[in-house]
């Protein structure tokens, strides 16, 4: 596994750096599904570091953060809640009226913020 978790950071800054592409260019729900792909490689980096294992084939964020057994604080905890949830929605939209009026560029500016405080916890674990 030596190394691989490089690749995951990687891709995980790339995805966040993604997530404001989508962003500025008013893309609010793609920007929150790029928010949840970033932490959820960022997560995955950690995984195959810390357990030496090679990640499941899982979006589910919760899961991967009681893998790795390590708390990022309740905010953050409670945000990445959020952000698991939002996976489903942003990823497989059931009406695109609905999802565009739910992620607001308010809403979708805090996902942004709060998925890059949480890409940093997750960078100061290693």
């Amino acid at each position: 596994m030596s190394g691989k978790h490089k690749e995951w950071l990687k891709q995980a800054d790339y995805d966040m750096d993604t997530a404001d592409a989508m962003f500025s260019s008013g893309r609010y729900f793609y920007s929150v599904f790029m928010c949840h792909l970033s932490i959820e490689k960022a997560l995955k980096g950690l995984y195959s570091h810390d357990l030496k294992e090679i990640p499941p084939k899982t979006h589910n964020l919760i899961y991967l953060l009681n893998k790795i057994n390590k708390r990022p604080g309740m905010k953050l905890e409670k945000f990445v809640t959020k952000l698991n949830t939002a996976s489903v929605a942003t990823r497989y939209p059931d009406d695109l009226d609905k999802i565009q009026e739910a992620y607001t560029k308010d809403i979708t500016m805090e996902m942004i913020k709060n998925s890059k405080d949480m890409l940093q916890w997750i960078k100061t674990q290693f």
